[in-house]
């Protein structure tokens, strides 16, 4: 478990961590476990941190079954049971709602939505205070060039934040991890992924924003940087410059 990919990835999750605060004595935190190669590396990262980490934590896996064919519930807790991590998955009837009683055709905003307000409910149940979810570097990019595209603002998702209805934290300590890293560290670990089983896979804008992210860094191997730069410098969402 603990090789070379596992300590390249904690520097990066251990700065993104320190910088926005998103751990703190006594946290107990609900890892959004999708089964995906974000959400497992983020499982695994924090399993590692835990062991030498100053703050004292707990986490437990959380996951939401969206009643997809195909999902399969073994592979997770295999991943769990390796790494002992306690376990929650609970049976959703997300698929039902978006695809058949509502025939949803931009079905992403509604799917996330139901999610969300699952995992906020069953996380507060398990004693939960924050939430962890699998955004990476990536994905904070492709917000960013959505919003701008199709909104017309300039915003992405915040590093750290507070649901007052909920009453919980929100953190996303892949920040600045890059999904070429998550993809390498589940590879060379020879960990099982969950396959893709949402019928929208592919065909959404943030597909089209990864597209257009990967052109201009063909021609500017800097964009990343400039990018995320930028974000700091405007304070856009809670990001911060000089962290």
């Amino acid at each position: 478990m603990w090789n070379k990919e596992i300590q390249k990835l904690l520097g990066k999750v251990r700065k993104a961590i320190e910088d926005y605060n998103m751990i703190e004595d006594g946290d107990k935190i609900a890892v959004a476990l999708s089964g995906g190669k974000d959400s497992i590396t983020l499982l695994y990262a924090l399993k590692a941190l835990k062991i030498f980490y100053p703050k004292k934590f707990e986490f437990i896996a959380l996951t939401i079954n969206p009643g997809f064919d195909g999902f399969d519930t073994k592979i997770l807790e295999k991943i769990c049971k390796d790494i002992d991590v306690q376990l929650i998955v609970v049976p959703g009837n997300i698929k039902e709602i978006v695809f058949e009683e509502r025939e949803e055709k931009n079905p992403c905003s509604l799917c996330a939505n139901l999610r969300r307000g699952m995992l906020n409910s069953i996380a507060k149940e398990n004693g939960c205070n924050k939430i962890a979810l699998g955004h990476n570097e990536d994905d904070v990019l492709e917000t960013f060039l959505i919003n701008i595209i199709y909104a017309g603002n300039i915003s992405t998702f915040s590093p750290i934040s507070y649901m007052d209805r909920s009453e919980m934290t929100v953190i996303r300590p892949l920040i600045y991890v890059t999904e070429k890293m998550t993809r390498s560290f589940v590879k060379n670990s020879k960990i099982e992924i969950m396959p893709k089983v949402c019928p929208m896979d592919g065909q959404t804008s943030r597909e089209y924003a990864l597209n257009l992210l990967k052109e201009f860094e063909k021609k500017n191997k800097n964009v990343r940087a400039g990018i995320i730069g930028a974000i700091k410098r405007a304070n856009i969402n809670g990001w911060k410059e000089n962290n």
